[in-house]
């Protein structure tokens, strides 16, 4: 049953009778003065479900993410994570949603497990004795739980940073460029990480521009190129072998077609 059906705009969709989506988009629109960043985007996840968002740099991937995430206000548009509209009623939704962004926002000077604990009281967290140490086991860390976060690599960083993401234990989770900046080893570890997340209770969205690794995980694939989302496919459609030379050929004819348009688009 959609709003249309129902009659209510402020109402979330039902996927099924009784249920709602984990995450839904309706029309979500971003602009940043004359730049449309975001560009008119609508899609629904249910529970378990697995997005890669794919998209050459300046397609707006960054944006969307921070508006399902609830970080940036929508110029038009809701986002909904299990029927609570973002903004609006209770901040409850908060406690459902983890995000994972090209900040850390982790402390240098404090440990890794000071660290968990400092978010940890933020999100009123009550079980951090039991709560901090399984995190940091999770992501490998739990030998540094004492070391200071500015003596780890970049590698240890991300997974420390996917620790407070998944703290809270949130149903929806938010991946921004996760294996940026990471070696061979690293990433490694981290798609570990990111594979026991596929627990069919969470849902998650991942944004990469590393078309092998966002296929591997991935239960349905979006490519977004300016501010739209130009390709939708289930990953069972989808032929990783010559996945490379379509994704360009969807880039190459979108951005041609978006030059057409009289509205300027992120770039």
């Amino acid at each position: 049953m959609t709003r249309s059906a129902i009659g209510d705009p402020d109402s979330p969709s039902e996927t099924a009778p009784g249920r709602v989506p984990a995450l839904e988009a309706t029309g979500l629109v971003r602009n940043f003065g004359p730049v449309t960043a975001v560009d008119d985007v609508s899609f629904t996840l249910d529970e378990g479900d697995f997005l890669t968002v794919f998209g050459p740099n300046g397609a707006g991937k960054t944006t969307l993410l921070g508006m399902l995430g609830g970080g940036l206000r929508p110029t038009s548009g809701d986002v909904w994570i299990r029927g609570t509209r973002i903004g609006v009623r209770s901040g409850d939704w908060r406690h459902r949603v983890g995000v994972l962004s090209h900040q850390s926002f982790l402390y240098g000077h404090l440990t890794c497990a000071e660290n968990l604990w400092f978010f940890g009281r933020l999100y009123g967290l009550e079980d951090l004795e039991t709560r901090v140490p399984d995190r940091l086991e999770g992501v490998g860390l739990r030998v540094r739980a004492d070391a200071p976060v500015r003596s780890l690599s970049r590698g240890m960083r991300q997974r420390l940073a996917l620790a407070r993401t998944l703290l809270h234990d949130p149903e929806v989770v938010l991946l921004d460029e996760p294996y940026t900046g990471l070696d061979a080893h690293a990433a490694d570890v981290l798609r570990g990480v990111l594979s026991s997340l596929k627990d069919g209770r969470r849902t998650v969205v991942l944004v990469t521009h590393n078309l092998g690794q966002g296929l591997e995980l991935a239960e349905r694939i979006f490519v977004q190129v300016r501010g739209r989302i130009v390709f939708d496919r289930p990953r069972g459609e989808i032929d990783a072998a010559s996945f490379e030379r379509r994704y360009r050929e969807v880039v190459e004819g979108a951005a041609g077609f978006a030059l057409a348009d009289a509205s300027p688009k992120a770039r």
